[in-house]
């Protein structure tokens, strides 16, 4: 009988394994008293999670509470708080974080983050949904975590032509290869659609919004591309020499810009020029930025000329210049009408004031970047680079030329700028509010 109870054939007790409590876990009270402990933005943050959290704080009306005391700690008068208070939550928002974004980028603290994305120089730059999309130099396109800096997929072409321009969106990528266009399907199957080569002259630029690709030619004319079809769907004759840069609308505006310094404007719907504006001086012109929600265009010149145009108008609000040398790219954080972000060959970052072109801050890396030989080309590696703020009348020509690299594109996202140099390293310059 021992053998049947004797301690020799004993099991060892059971230890209940102990389980993490999930997020998902969390009923709506205790999700309450922890989002009551949280100011405006993290607030913000956190509506934008998930659903769940969203239908949290609204019911709890936690971020209208929480603009209030902001706006009383910032000592607004009862008429103005009281006018205020008739405006809808999301208007309150959206100008906090505008304001949040403007004074990050002119006084917040700054850090740089970069890491060697390509074997060869990167000249383009997109960022959209949390997104990077970069390439050109090696013929590669690559898609990045804007968080975590990881590298989460990889678009090659599909033979040995030179890729000059792209764009995504949540279902593809469109690239611009030589005188024919490629799409590559995000989700899915993976497959590559190439156009037919030598469906249009060399291409210089492209733009997308689906479901049209217009690409900007030497012979001066764009070619709109329309993706179900697969083919050219019109040409429309812009301007008389090359087209160096482009900006095309949801609402199918077309803006192109030209070396001889002319900016011309079309609609899909007139199928031809409308109208053009010109700059004050000679340079031409190479990068445009249109903010949709204040109809307000934006250039930048190869002599360092920002200027500013009212579409409704088609008047020039200002032109300055901002830099010694061509600027070769210009964004703004999506709806803002406040900041606008330039970068171009003196590798000067600045942010400009959008109603009068005043340079409102300028940054430059703090220290060079680490030799490769030292590195083994530092694959995977993140590095963390010192920032330095220029005072306004410090001599750029004066600054080491390693710590400013020319910065050939650009993109702009909240308290963000993701730059490209022309090498190998991409950069997320990170800004916080003081």
């Amino acid at each position: 009988m021992e053998s049947s109870s004797g301690s020799s054939l004993r099991q060892p007790p059971v230890t209940k394994k102990k389980q993490k409590t999930a997020i998902n876990a969390l009923n709506q009270d205790i999700l309450s008293m922890i989002f009551a402990f949280l100011d405006l933005v993290q607030l913000i943050r956190c509506s934008a999670v998930c659903k769940s959290w969203s239908t949290v704080i609204d019911k709890l009306k936690l971020l209208k509470i929480q603009y209030n005391r902001q706006q009383q700690a910032d000592s607004l008068s009862p008429a103005e708080s009281s006018s205020s208070s008739r405006r809808p939550i999301n208007i309150y928002l959206e100008q906090f974080a505008f304001e949040w974004h403007r004074s990050s980028l002119q006084r917040g603290p700054v850090n740089v983050f970069q890491w060697k994305g390509h074997s060869f120089g990167i000249n383009q730059c997109r960022m959209k949904m949390g997104l990077i999309l970069t390439g050109v130099g090696d013929k590669v396109m690559r898609l990045w975590s804007v968080e975590s800096y990881r590298c989460l997929d990889e678009y090659s072409l599909p033979d040995r032509a030179a890729l000059i321009d792209f764009d995504f969106d949540e279902g593809k990528v469109v690239g611009l290869a030589g005188t024919r266009i490629c799409i590559w399907t995000r989700s899915g199957t993976r497959n590559v659609f190439s156009s037919r080569d030598g469906m249009f002259t060399k291409g210089l630029c492209m733009r997308y919004v689906d479901p049209e690709a217009v690409v900007g030619c030497e012979d001066g004319k764009i070619r709109v591309f329309d993706m179900y079809s697969r083919k050219c769907s019109q040409i429309i004759k812009m301007h008389h020499g090359p087209i160096t840069c482009l900006s095309f609308s949801e609402d199918q505006l077309l803006i192109s810009g030209s070396s001889s310094g002319s900016i011309s404007l079309s609609d899909l719907a007139s199928d031809q020029q409308v109208t053009t504006l010109k700059s004050t001086g000679s340079a031409g012109i190479k990068t445009l930025c249109l903010n949709s929600r204040s109809h307000i265009l934006f250039a930048g010149s190869t002599d360092g000329h920002a200027s500013c145009w009212d579409l409704r108008t088609l008047r020039r609000l200002w032109e300055r210049r901002v830099s010694p040398n061509v600027l070769y790219s210009m964004n703004h954080l999506k709806n803002d009408t406040s900041t606008l972000v330039v970068g171009g060959l003196d590798g000067v970052l600045r942010a400009l004031d959008q109603d009068t072109g005043e340079v409102l801050s300028m940054y430059i890396m703090d220290e060079p970047s680490s030799s490769s030989n030292n590195s083994k080309d530092r694959h995977n590696v993140i590095e963390k680079k010192k920032v330095r703020r220029l005072a306004e009348d410090e001599r750029i020509d004066a600054l080491p030329v390693a710590s400013r690299p020319s910065i050939t594109c650009l993109a702009v996202g909240m308290q963000k700028v993701v730059t490209t140099h022309a090498e190998k390293y991409i950069r997320v310059w990170r800004f916080s509010n003081s």
